[in-house]
């Protein structure tokens, strides 16, 4: 069935990693072991700050013999500096780039169809997947130093679903040396071959984690536009469906379709506690106004709504009733879940779960809740503006051959 979710499978060992500074880290250690391969792709890849880290280790794995193949989206990342892509060239790193903008840039149909997912591989072993580009937690491409961290999460997996990574990122590499008219058909061949038998050393053992990594059961939930259209979207709401006592969504733009609406509404409703942490500061005009017509429905039936404050939000992860957990790069709004490529874990273990619990927990405690009676006194302007946002939002996605809402 094209749409069924991935059954979740026992025999993972999942390690949340909060920000940058926790997940670069652990990923430079992973390179830095790295014996065969490395694949990355990733929206952003900017060089400021601990982002070069990142860089460094990869052109380090490269001149060693690793294979190290490096997908970014056209939009997120246009440009390589030309001081790291001598670097990388001179090291053989290979840097692709997905779908870069044409001459008339997103105004063309098709062109919001983006690479968003995060996914790092090594050795066909270890795996990293969530919300995290290649960015600096501290560092904003538009904004310049942040004074405090950027909130977002990834994991770091060993089990059964790194052999979907592995597939998920083989495919997606192979498909675009076809575009570039196979280049280089040994490499491509190579590619082939470790698809179907694995990478050399497979059957050794998993580099160890913290010993705050669990057994955990766990699954790789993709977004694209062929086979998974739509499983990111009803893993979520059948868990939502689900839930009996406690829901958390923390989304950095959240602007949730009908169905997903009715589903958190119909939690609240029956009591269960739903608690939303959505993006409080400004990034850009329909980010930030387009979600604000559906949270008077969210806040009538007792949805807790928590605008988060030190920072910029930009976690896309959820905990359900102390078990079931998702961390991944899909958002919940129309680009995420209908033209993006995206990639969720999905993680049921009360451990996990209960690890993030915590710190969405804190972060909603430092963060102002919003309050039913103020947001219904909310000046015309700023209505006025919302349906101007979620117009706006419409008629982009109709000119790409989408419907919403």
């Amino acid at each position: 069935m094209a749409h069924a979710i991935p059954p979740l499978q026992p025999g993972h060992r999942v390690q949340l990693l909060e920000g940058s500074r926790e997940l670069f880290p652990a990923m430079v250690g992973a390179i830095d072991e790295a014996r065969s391969e490395v694949r990355l792709e990733t929206y952003i890849f900017d060089f400021t700050g601990t982002g070069a880290d990142i860089a460094h280790a990869l052109e380090r794995a490269a001149q060693r013999g690793v294979v190290v193949l490096i997908v970014v989206d056209g939009v997120g990342c246009p440009a390589l500096p030309a001081s790291w892509q001598h670097r990388f060239d001179r090291a053989g790193v290979q840097w692709r780039v997905y779908s870069p903008p044409g001459r008339f840039g997103l105004l063309w149909p098709g062109q919001w169809r983006r690479l968003h997912r995060k996914l790092c591989l090594v050795d066909g072993r270890t795996a990293f997947c969530g919300g995290i580009n290649i960015l600096d937690d501290f560092h904003d491409p538009l904004q310049g130093p942040l004074e405090a961290p950027r909130f977002d999460f990834a994991v770091q997996v060993n089990g059964p679903l790194v052999a979907d990574v592995l597939d998920t990122m083989g495919r997606l590499w192979l498909r675009m040396q076809a575009a570039r008219s196979l280049k280089d058909a040994r490499l491509s061949s190579a590619f082939e071959s470790l698809l179907a038998a694995g990478v050399e050393g497979e059957d050794e053992p998993s580099p160890p984690l913290h010993d705050a990594a669990s057994q955990s059961s766990a699954t790789l939930v993709l977004r694209d536009n062929v086979g998974n259209r739509g499983r990111i979207e009803r893993a979520y709401r059948r868990a939502v469906w689900d839930a009996r006592t406690e829901i958390i969504i923390a989304n950095a733009y959240f602007v949730p379709g009908h169905r997903m609406r009715a589903a958190l509404l119909g939690a609240a409703r029956r009591g269960v506690r739903v608690r939303l942490l959505v993006q409080s500061r400004y990034e850009n005009f329909m980010q930030y106004y387009a979600s604000r017509p559906i949270y008077g429905a969210m806040l009538h039936a007792g949805v807790e709504i928590h605008e988060y404050a030190p920072s910029f939000l930009h976690a896309k992860v959820a905990v359900i009733d102390g078990l079931w957990a998702t961390v991944g790069s899909s958002n919940l709004d129309p680009l995420s879940l209908l033209l993006a490529r995206e990639a969720n874990v999905l993680v049921e273990d009360p451990v996990f779960a209960g690890d993030l619990r915590a710190r969405l927990v804190r972060a909603i405690a430092a963060g102002r809740q919003m309050e039913r009676a103020e947001f219904e006194r909310r000046p015309k302007l700023q209505r006025v503006l919302e349906w101007v946002a979620l117009i706006a939002m419409r008629l982009a996605l109709a000119f790409q051959g989408k419907k919403y809402l």
